[in-house]
């Protein structure tokens, strides 16, 4: 996070009545405000720590439609229709993030870019085809690379790889205080530093206590707090795994490789890797299976190392000087997609959960799908992303 804190909101000190209580003041909790406020929705945004410091200021913020799960495997879990249109609605979800940094008073560090997405191993070059052809057969722009052509482009070798025209980056944490900010032209309040220690379901709506001791009376409540909200359900739907990511110094060069593409892998953890609108390179990847802050913030700086080594081998000819190194939590589901909409032991109650590496992306979808719920209207990808899938 290069920007420091840009804005300070107040903590909670009197009790409210709303239509839409919102916990979780990060990037997913960002959008959905933003939606309902565009809707005329009145909305209360709680947050315990200050706004976007959870995982979005640890986001690396690629936004890929290609979900951590390759199509083919997601079709096995999903079926073949429901793995389309969530491939799909990526794509359409890069395109309205675009849409949405435009009408934003200020730059975001939006660009689009091409993702490469390449076979780590001779084994992996099969799905590498395999992957081409599903998707080209639903419409999606993408080109398929030889190992010779990948030599061409690239510094490294690898017997196989997808391009694809469909990807974009921005700067979460900066993108989540201009839609905070275009939210609160609309009515909304934002609570920061608030925590809700207590929470009772009715009949006519959700009551939150908060660890000032005022309460928070809604309709409904929406929780989007990342990982964290597993903790709020009884079912265990998700795994929590570590991962890290290091950035450079700045380059002097502005293209650093091929398009400044996206990169990453089939490996699985996989590497992957982009470059920033202020010219570094950022790297991530070599998740551990565990959620434990302390050990995964012992191995931080291990990790750090074992990623610049990995990229060196990949570019040997850049300088890659290592600025900040960091370690992030992020909740994987058992298909790789989301868990977006209700349960039945929280009647009033939605959730956006379980985004893995998609997460703004999915952030953008599990908004317009809560949207469209409270509104009365259907959306495409509720039955999709529903928790009894």
């Amino acid at each position: 996070m290069k920007n420091g804190i840009v804005r300070s909101y107040p903590s909670i000190k009197q009790s409210y009545s709303t239509d839409i209580a919102i916990m979780g003041g990060g990037i997913t909790g960002a959008l959905i405000a933003y939606h309902l406020t565009k809707e005329g929705i009145p909305a209360i945004l709680l947050d315990k720590r200050k706004i976007g410091m959870g995982s979005t200021c640890a986001s690396t913020a690629l936004l890929q439609y290609e979900i951590d799960t390759p199509l083919g495997e997601l079709s096995r879990y999903v079926g073949t229709e429901n793995a389309n249109k969530s491939y799909l609605m990526c794509i359409e979800a890069i395109e309205k993030i675009q849409n949405i940094t435009k009408s934003l008073k200020k730059e975001v560090g939006f660009s689009l870019k091409k993702s490469f997405y390449f076979a780590s191993t001779q084994k992996d070059a099969k799905e590498i085809k395999s992957e081409y052809q599903l998707r080209k057969n639903i419409g999606i722009d993408l080109d398929i690379l030889s190992s010779q052509d990948i030599n061409k482009l690239f510094p490294f070798s690898a017997p196989a790889g997808l391009l694809s025209k469909d990807g974009a980056q921005l700067d979460a944490y900066i993108f989540t205080h201009e839609l905070m900010n275009a939210s609160m032209e609309k009515g909304l309040k934002i609570f920061d530093k608030t925590e809700v220690v207590e929470m009772n379901q009715h009949k006519r709506g959700v009551e939150l206590k908060t660890n000032f001791g005022q309460t928070v009376k809604a309709k409904k409540l929406i929780i989007a707090s990342g990982y964290e909200s597993q903790g709020y359900l009884s079912k265990k739907i998700v795994d929590f795994n570590s991962s890290f990511a290091i950035v450079s110094e700045p380059f002097e060069a502005k293209k650093l490789w091929y398009e400044n593409c996206l990169i990453w892998e089939t490996a699985r953890p996989y590497l992957y890797m982009r470059t920033t609108d202020d010219n570094r390179i950022l790297v991530g990847g070599k998740d551990v299976t565990f959620y434990n802050p302390n050990k995964r913030d012992k191995i931080t700086e291990i990790k750090g190392v074992q990623l610049k080594k990995a990229f060196e081998k990949k570019f040997p000819d850049l300088d890659f000087r290592t600025d900040f190194c960091w370690g992030g939590t992020f909740a994987e589901t058992k298909d790789g997609l989301p868990y977006i909409g209700k349960v039945a032991e929280h009647p009033n109650t939605y959730f956006a959960l379980g985004f893995g590496g998609n997460g703004i992306v999915f952030s953008l979808l599990a908004a317009e799908i809560i949207r469209d719920s409270l509104i009365g209207k259907k959306n495409k990808g509720e039955e999709i992303f529903k928790f009894e899938r």
